[in-house]
């Protein structure tokens, strides 16, 4: 099983929306998801783990090394609705991860109505028309 995902900004921020089970067989996708955020997008990036299964701790470490190369580039990763399974295990090398409950209070914390701007999702994001769309007011 992999993962799908789902990419938005937002005034402010970026979400990356994970669905499915972050295991070691969905690690490089991840891993290529963090990198289209990484292009496209500036200020913190909240990893939205709603619609997230669970997660393998190998899905721990790589959300860990993401939050390293988001860090690298100046940016924070803040994760919200982990895995009822846990949390991050530590790699003692990683930047402070902020969580939150839900989506909701990530976007209340940045002050942000959630409202997206335009969104990107891999092919296989539940109701994906395009690789790319615009968000109507």
């Amino acid at each position: 099983m992999t993962i799908e995902w789902r990419y938005t900004t937002h005034p402010g921020l970026s979400v990356l929306s994970l669905a499915g089970y972050l295991g070691a067989d969905a690690v490089r996708r991840f891993d290529g998801a963090v990198g289209w955020v990484l292009a496209r997008g500036t200020g913190p990036v909240i990893l939205d783990l709603t619609s997230l299964r669970g997660w393998s701790a190998g899905g721990q470490l790589a959300v860990a090394s993401a939050a390293r190369r988001l860090a690298d580039e100046g940016r924070s990763l803040e994760l919200a609705a982990i895995p009822a399974d846990g949390s991050l295990v530590p790699t003692g090398d990683q930047p402070d991860i902020l969580v939150h409950c839900d989506l909701r209070a990530a976007f209340a914390a940045h002050h942000s109505d959630g409202r997206e701007q335009r969104e990107w999702c891999s092919d296989e994001w539940p109701g994906a028309r395009s690789a790319e769309r615009v968000a109507r007011g």
